[in-house]
């Protein structure tokens, strides 16, 4: 049986701001898909919809029962008074697999570092290892390469690309480059 997340008629608001009038969408895993749109359009309402961060006024949302769910969100997120390692920690009680995401992102060596002495490029990438020690089969990615040089953004999409293979990833962003062989939906 195919495992899916599945919209169905979702109608969402904030206030007077209508955000999803009538929505009905389908992710099947594994797969990756782009959620990409103009700023203001719901890309990351969407992902916060998935995530159960936030309620439809009326429609469906299912997931499988058995799904966990990795949320990288806009914003780094990282605990202040946590080194980068205590950080990835949170998700992940292993320090060696918590190292190994600071590697692969590029920043072994700063495990005890705190988020005040890292650039904002460097908070970009402990968010992502945090993201991807959770070790989730649904990835969602809200913008997770934003302060990235070009070099680096395009080392992280490959590492997101090959740790999302076998799950769900849902990546949204307003770069038509990181949507090439991903089944792009526009919002």
């Amino acid at each position: 049986m195919n495992k899916h997340v599945h919209l169905e008629h979702i109608h969402m608001a904030f206030g007077e701001k209508q955000i999803f009038s009538d929505l009905s969408l389908s992710f099947d895993f594994p797969g990756q898909y782009a959620i990409l749109g103009p700023s203001g359009r719901g890309k990351t309402t969407l992902l916060r919809l998935i995530a159960g961060l936030e309620k439809p006024l009326s429609g469906k949302i299912s997931l499988p029962q058995d799904a966990h769910i990795a949320f990288c969100f806009q914003e780094d997120r990282l605990l202040p008074w946590k080194t980068v390692l205590e950080n990835i920690m949170l998700v992940c009680c292993d320090p060696e697999k918590a190292r190994f995401w600071l590697d692969q992102v590029g920043l072994a060596g700063e495990e005890t570092s705190y988020p005040h002495t890292l650039s904002g490029g460097m908070k970009r990438r402990a968010s992502l290892a945090r993201a991807l020690a959770y070790d989730g089969d649904v990835l969602l990615m809200d913008e997770p390469f934003r302060a990235l040089d070009e070099q680096t953004h395009a080392q992280m999409l490959a590492l997101v690309r090959r740790a999302a293979e076998n799950k769900l990833l849902i990546l949204v962003t307003h770069d038509e480059n990181d949507a090439d062989g991903m089944t792009i939906v526009r919002l």
